[in-house]
């Protein structure tokens, strides 16, 4: 009789959790996450300290919107995020934590630059690693309604770590978005990923650099980083490129691309390795030659010019010069871009939301009609393009 009581208690409060998933109001959404941590076999006085202070946060959904500076064009971008300073702390960083590097590269294969570059992009070298309540932010971007497949499961990761003694749900602090310490990894990634690399026996990823990059290198190990083998190479393109070629879309092993005319400006190409050609800015702007570790890139964060920025930071810290920014075609404003996207939409095409940010499904788009209508088909939308639409 007791294991049918549990059962249908058990049923009763799922059925209540599956029909407030998100929405509605913010104390009963935090009594259904409690509801469902008792379930899932935490123990009840230990979920109950754990959201006791929980809270929704406005600003959190503020920033949730805010986020224009992944409209700006890849040679912005990459100039406001890189700079000499960057540079030089990085080199220094380089040296002061050789011995994880070291490690790291004996354990993954993974560049020091490459870790380097995420510690510089997200928490400059870790002194700005974010003062939001984490768990007031995962819960409030749960609760609403955009994300919650991405944010609910958060917060029981959180509980997690309050259990093993590594999160505190009234101190702890990070992104807007849940992130925490210098590399700025969510809960379930420090749970699956966390690596104990000062060996004081806790994951603290705030003030062990040790804890952050090994913990980083693992999580990218574990996202399918290819061991020993680059990410990315500026190259010069010959005279006639067939600029429909270009795109992420389109892989060949490095030594095809040789054989049609592209070069490197740093370096020598892997000939046996696939890649891809990019062209952030089109046909008049920077090229780069993409291998397969740079998709990794993207289970990081999914904007193109991020990553794109993130990857080429990693080669400058490597030693490579300066890219070429070329003379590039004038990019749309905000405004155009959503009109591009609502006119690209209306005949057909999958360019998610109507955003103004250049991302994968509108460059797929912009090549496509680019070579419907006889252009050069560089997935780089121009106001010629726009006004032919």
């Amino acid at each position: 009789m007791r294991r049918l009581t549990t059962a249908l208690a058990l049923w009763l409060a799922s059925a209540t959790l599956a029909n407030a998933e998100c929405g509605g109001g913010f104390q009963s959404f935090v009594e259904g996450l409690r509801q469902e941590a008792v379930t899932k076999g935490h123990d009840p006085a230990t979920v109950a300290r754990f959201f006791a202070s929980v809270r929704q946060d406005p600003k959190v959904l503020q920033a949730d919107r805010r986020q224009g500076v992944f409209q700006l064009p890849f040679t912005d971008f990459a100039r406001r995020l890189i700079s000499n300073d960057r540079l030089s702390k990085g080199r220094a960083m380089a040296k002061r934590h050789k011995s994880s590097f070291d490690q790291i590269a004996r354990t993954y294969g993974i560049d020091a630059g490459v870790l380097l570059a995420f510690w510089a992009f997200e928490t400059d070298y870790g002194a700005f690693q974010g003062d939001f309540n984490t768990l007031n932010a995962l819960a409030t971007l749960a609760h609403d309604c955009r994300r919650p497949g991405l944010f609910r499961p958060q917060i029981f990761a959180a509980l997690e770590l309050y259990e093993h003694g590594d999160f505190d749900p009234a101190t702890t602090t990070g992104a807007w978005a849940g992130e925490i310490g210098m590399v700025q990894m969510l809960p379930r990634d420090i749970l699956d990923n966390g690596v104990d690399g000062d060996g004081d026996g806790h994951v603290r990823l705030k003030t062990s650099p040790a804890d952050a990059l090994l913990s980083g290198a693992r999580m990218l190990s574990g996202l399918g980083w290819r061991k020993n083998e680059p990410w990315l190479q500026e190259v010069s393109l010959p005279a006639g490129f067939d600029w429909s070629l270009s795109g992420l879309d389109t892989a060949k092993p490095a030594a095809d691309w040789a054989r049609m005319g592209v070069t490197p400006r740093h370096g020598k190409l892997s000939a046996c390795l696939p890649a891809s050609v990019i062209l952030p800015q089109g046909k008049g702007g920077p090229a780069f030659l993409a291998y397969p570790n740079f998709n990794v890139y993207f289970e990081w964060n999914q904007s193109f010019t991020y990553v794109l920025t993130a990857a080429y930071f990693a080669n400058r810290l490597g030693g490579a010069p300066v890219f070429d920014a070329g003379n590039p075609e004038p990019g749309l404003s905000d405004k155009e871009m959503k009109v591009l996207q609502s006119k690209l939409a209306k005949r057909g095409y999958d360019v998610g939301k109507i955003d103004g940010i250049l991302g994968a499904g509108t460059r797929a788009a912009v090549r496509d009609i680019q070579a419907r209508l006889g252009l050069p088909a560089d997935a780089w939308p121009t106001r010629d393009l726009l006004n032919r639409l």
